[in-house]
């Protein structure tokens, strides 16, 4: 097979190939969660747009981007495409599927039963290790590592099905980390808070950067047998190509790291307003005017403290600030 044509910024945009498992994901995934939308609207709900559109466009679109667009056309004879394929689909995808919220749409869209089954699932014992915050963090870092430092990816390079499988594998360990954290269901610790999320995020974000530092400071080749043989005329030198994808990990990686906390500071926020409201509702409910007592003082006085006086609650707290 030839060499393809020298990669200018037209071809960047323009060059396209189709890769039939990727196309069946993305059509599987994009199915399923059309059917969560339609059926919850059939069922009188709905489902905010932004969210359809965070799934479709960047979750799914990323998808087809890195494994159909001149990033996959171009990654077998040049580093730097396919680092970039490998960072989109272990970040930048699973950010975006995240941000669709596809397990809260699957508990309100499904039956009770189905709904039982997903909740079992996210709560299994398999699931909340994978999830486990640290632990899923280290999985990203190891599959990173894993990929570029051992045969794994020149011989993906060389094996269809390898290559393939490489993709879904980045994909599911970007996801193990992501989802749990951004999903409005309880599928981590009691103990990861908005707070600690948020946190977790930051340390994140710097555990990206390590892949792409250790790729461009790397002083041996990565794939280098394959890319020696196979880099056409027009290509840059072959540690100057590896040192351009190893940047270009660590741009995408940091711009990504900015959005996930925003998303996490955003929700954080709606959290907040939602137990502000409902403690103001509870409060409008419980402190109704008390009628008149006929009596003395000193029957007043005698009568019991009332309980937001003694108890130490949330909300006695709260009627005490507004009294």
């Amino acid at each position: 097979m030839g060499s393809p044509p020298e990669l200018t910024t037209g071809r960047l945009f323009s060059s396209w190939q189709l890769d039939v498992p990727a196309l069946l994901l993305v059509v599987l995934l994009g199915t399923l969660y059309g059917w969560g939308v339609l059926r919850l609207r059939r069922r009188g709900g709905s489902w905010p747009p932004v969210r359809i559109a965070a799934f479709t466009l960047l979750g799914l679109g990323t998808l087809v981007v890195a494994t159909m667009s001149a990033l996959a056309v171009y990654d077998h004879v040049l580093f730097w495409p396919a680092a970039v394929q490998n960072i989109l689909l272990d970040l930048v995808a699973p950010l975006g599927l995240a941000l669709g919220d596809p397990l809260g749409l699957a508990l309100r869209a499904l039956h009770e039963r189905g709904a039982g089954r997903v909740q079992r699932a996210m709560t299994g014992r398999v699931v909340r290790l994978l999830t486990f915050p640290l632990i899923s963090t280290a999985l990203v870092l190891a599959t990173e590592l894993t990929v570029y430092f051992t045969p794994y990816f020149e011989t993906a390079l060389r094996v269809g099905w390898l290559h393939e499988l490489m993709y879904l594998h980045l994909l599911v360990a970007g996801c193990l980390f992501v989802v749990p954290v951004l999903t409005r269901e309880e599928a981590l610790p009691e103990w990861c808070t908005h707070p600690v999320r948020a946190a977790l995020v930051f340390l994140d974000g710097v555990v990206d950067a390590v892949p792409g530092i250790v790729v461009m400071t790397h002083g041996t080749l990565i794939a280098g047998a394959w890319y020696l043989h196979h880099a056409p005329p027009w290509a840059p030198d072959v540690q100057r190509d590896q040192q351009l994808g190893g940047g270009a990990m660590i741009s995408i990686a940091e711009l990504v790291a900015l959005p996930f906390l925003l998303a996490i500071l955003a929700q954080w926020a709606r959290t907040e307003r939602a137990e502000t409201v409902a403690l103001d509702r509870r409060l409008e409910a419980e402190l109704v005017p008390a009628a008149p007592v006929a009596g003395g003082a000193g029957e007043e006085a005698d009568r019991v403290r009332p309980w937001w006086e003694t108890e130490n609650s949330a909300v006695a707290q709260r009627i005490r600030q507004q009294r």
